[in-house]
Formats: C-alpha cells, sequence, structure tokens
C-alpha cells in the first residue's frame, strides 16, 4: 500500500482483492474488495468516491470512479452500472483477482441539523445513500429512506436500507411502492430537519427545488463525468455560486444553494 496526501487529505494506492460478485441484472452489480492479509482500508466516508483500475480492455486507460456502498476496514462494497467498456470490463472480475485502487477520494456530508434527515436515491445514487444511512444509525439516528426508480428491478439489496432505517419506494409503472417520482410521495407532506441526494441529475433538481420550498438545507453528492478523480483533468468541472469548482475533489457533495441550479 503507497500514500499520498491530496489538499491536506491522505488517499492510498493499494490493490485489493475481489471477494464477491453480484450480478443483479446485467446493467447493475455489487463488486466487494478486501485488502491482503494483515492489512486494514482507510477510513471510507459516506459520499466518497474510489477510482478503480480497468484491465484486461485495450479500449480503456482511465480509471473508473465508483461510489462507496458500503466500508469498514475489511470490506469495500460497490455498487456499479454497467455503462460502458470500463464498468462492463468490471462486470465480468472473478473472486481473487487483484484492482488496484485509489482511497479514499472526495469529501462528505455534513453532519444533520436535527434527528430527522431524509435520504434520497437513485440509481447508483443508492449507494451513498445507504452509506450515509449507517453512519447515521451508528451515530443512533434513524435515517428515512426515500428512494425511486423505474420499476421495482431499480433497487438491489433493499434489505439492507430496511435493517438500515425506514424505507420507503417510488416507481414509474407502481410495481412496487407508490406510483410517480419521488417528487410524488405522500411522505413529503412530513416534516423533515434535513435533506440528502444522490440519483440522476433531474431527480436531485427536483428534490432541490422541493427542499427550498420547505427551507430545508439540502445536499447532493454530484454524478458529473469524471476522468482522474484528482482534479487534475478539469473534466468533471461544475459551476457554483463560488466559482467553478472540480467535483472530484471539491465535491462530489454540495450544498444545493451553492449550485447554479
Amino acid at each position: 500500500m503507497t500514500g499520498t496526501k491530496m489538499q491536506g487529505k491522505r488517499i492510498s494506492c493499494v490493490d485489493l482483492i475481489v471477494t464477491e460478485v453480484k450480478l443483479f441484472s446485467p446493467q447493475l452489480f455489487l463488486l466487494e474488495l478486501s485488502p491482503m492479509d494483515g492489512e486494514t482500508l482507510p477510513e471510507c466516508k459516506p459520499g466518497q468516491f474510489v477510482e478503480l483500475e480497468v484491465k484486461g480492455c485495450d479500449q480503456v486507460f482511465l480509471r473508473r470512479p465508483i461510489s462507496v456502498y458500503y466500508s469498514d476496514d475489511r470490506r469495500l462494497g460497490l455498487l456499479i452500472r454497467v455503462a460502458g467498456n470500463g464498468t462492463e470490463q468490471l462486470s465480468k472480475a472473478k473472486v481473487g483477482d487483484r484492482i488496484s485502487t485509489i482511497l479514499p477520494l472526495g469529501n462528505t456530508f455534513s453532519a444533520p441539523q436535527g434527528r430527522r434527515p431524509l435520504l434520497v436515491g437513485g440509481g447508483v445514487g443508492l449507494a451513498p445513500m445507504l452509506s450515509l444511512g449507517t453512519k447515521l444509525k451508528a451515530e443512533g439516528i434513524e435515517p428515512i429512506f426515500l428512494l425511486g426508480g423505474r420499476d421495482a428491478h431499480a433497487f438491489p439489496d433493499l434489505a439492507l436500507f430496511e435493517e438500515t432505517g425506514v424505507l420507503h419506494l417510488t416507481t414509474e409503472d407502481a410495481s412496487i411502492g407508490e406510483k410517480g417520482f419521488v417528487t410524488d410521495h405522500s411522505i413529503l407532506n412530513e416534516d423533515f430537519s434535513d435533506v440528502y441526494v444522490c440519483g440522476p441529475t433531474p431527480m436531485m433538481k427536483a428534490v432541490a427545488k422541493w427542499a427550498k420550498s420547505k427551507d430545508l438545507r439540502c445536499e447532493v453528492s454530484l454524478e458529473n463525468m469524471m476522468a482522474c478523480g484528482m482534479g487534475v483533468c478539469l473534466c468533471c468541472v461544475e459551476p457554483t455560486t463560488k466559482g467553478h469548482k472540480c467535483v472530484c475533489t471539491d465535491g462530489p457533495v454540495f450544498n444545493t444553494q451553492d449550485l447554479l441550479w
């Protein structure tokens, strides 16, 4: 394991061992990694991500950024959507394979201002919401999850969310939960202390608009296209009220008041 500091943050480049590959669908899978015997993983906070090296594909040169789904000192779980050659190659990993990993990268969510936080997620944006919910539960705060998707197949590992907090679902086809988008769910008629979101941009913008109407602080974990993951290539720049920011280093978590939405 090698380590360095970037903007005062300790990051490591380490070979991790594949311990599980679980396919939820042709486009969505879980990749679980563990360190070598005798080693431990650095702490990965909710909202942070890792960069995975992709081997065996001549068309892929850059690492792939993946949000942390769950982690401890011996396990790192990653929820990955197949979106191109790189992630498709990662879906073919076998137990025992080694993957070069840079971690942890990015910032994390702010502590909740109250004891009734709402965590909204969709797609692979479910990953940072579970990670955050796990942390809140450990601190004695019960998170309220609101997850949205096209149909029931959009939600892998629902048991993990049910074990962590109170779970509410929406689907566009009404196959599970309430019909519609997350902003249509009846739970939004209740009171909350904070709002955290990760998912498709239209979802995040809609939730941010709702949160603003309720005068609630809202933080989002952006999913901008990334390349280097270290603020060098400027591929992931997001315009904000404080100038252009690199999502990989200044984020991926931002207060929606700072975004030009």
